[in-house]
């Protein structure tokens, strides 16, 4: 009987001179479905829109990854530019570390973009309508690509007695918990909460006003990832005693709110 989960034994995969980062496999397997959904819901929604996901995808992925990364060392500075840090390695994004917060505005700006050129060409709804179809993908792929975050064996919570904990060797462990053997596997109770959305919204989607379902999406992510900052022990800035990316959830899931209740209010 499995008492635990247990940390994986392997980062990376060696087939022959490639190494293949298991994050970033994590993380390009969860853009691959977020793709396929997205452009699934919105050529249900517009038809003849063909390919018109994927191009967007080519401008909002790198911007989505390069707005993750640039959102984490920011708020991560000393692993970087702190006493023993190495500012190159804010460049390997395979060893973890993308802020979802980054990710997301910066991705959104880059689809933006690239779906207003498309817009010139052919008849598109509105950008409200796509982000939409996105949504649920989006959470899709968060929750497989909180996995990376197991097999780096990084970004989990307070100690933790029970079947479901995760259990870290001892070089993972933070200063001060190195007599614990085990874990809240936040990972997991991420990737849970954000496949327990996307089906959500899948379900809801069609009650919902244009732009609500992506509303919907950031403000309830955020509520969840409140209570999931709340347990995790990695090192993090904090202000007035709570960790930075607790403040971003609290003020992005009002200001998701705020939005939501607004495009309630507009025409369909």
């Amino acid at each position: 009987m499995i008492r635990s989960i247990p940390s994986p034994t392997i980062s990376q995969l060696e087939l022959g001179p490639f190494t293949f980062h298991l994050y970033a496999l994590c993380i390009i397997a969860g853009i691959a479905i977020a793709i396929w959904l997205g452009d699934k819901r919105f050529r249900a929604l517009a038809p003849d829109a063909k390919s018109v996901v994927s191009e967007v995808a080519i401008t909002a992925v790198p911007a989505g990854i390069i707005g993750g990364r640039i959102y984490h060392v920011i708020t991560s500075p000393d692993a970087y530019f702190g006493s023993g840090g190495h500012p190159l390695d804010a460049f390997k994004i395979w060893e973890g570390g993308l802020g979802i917060w980054g990710a997301i505005s910066l991705g959104a700006v880059g689809a933006w973009l690239r779906y207003r050129q498309l817009a010139k060409r052919i008849e598109l709804p509105n950008f409200a309508h796509f982000l939409d179809a996105l949504a649920p993908g989006i959470l899709f792929a968060q929750a497989i690509g909180r996995f990376g975050n197991w097999f780096n064996i990084e970004l989990f919570g307070k100690p933790l007695n029970a079947p479901w904990a995760l259990e870290v060797p001892v070089l993972y462990r933070p200063a001060g918990y190195s007599t614990f053997e085990t874990f809240h596997p936040t990972f997991l109770y991420e990737s849970i909460w954000c496949a327990i959305l996307a089906f959500v919204l899948i379900r809801l989607s069609h009650r919902l006003a244009p732009g609500q379902s992506f509303s919907l999406y950031v403000m309830v992510y955020s509520i969840g990832r409140l209570g999931i900052e709340s347990i995790r022990i990695d090192s993090a800035h904090t202000i007035a005693g709570l960790r930075l990316n607790i403040w971003v959830s609290l003020l992005v899931a009002i200001a998701a709110a705020v939005t939501f209740r607004r495009q309630s209010r507009k025409p369909h």
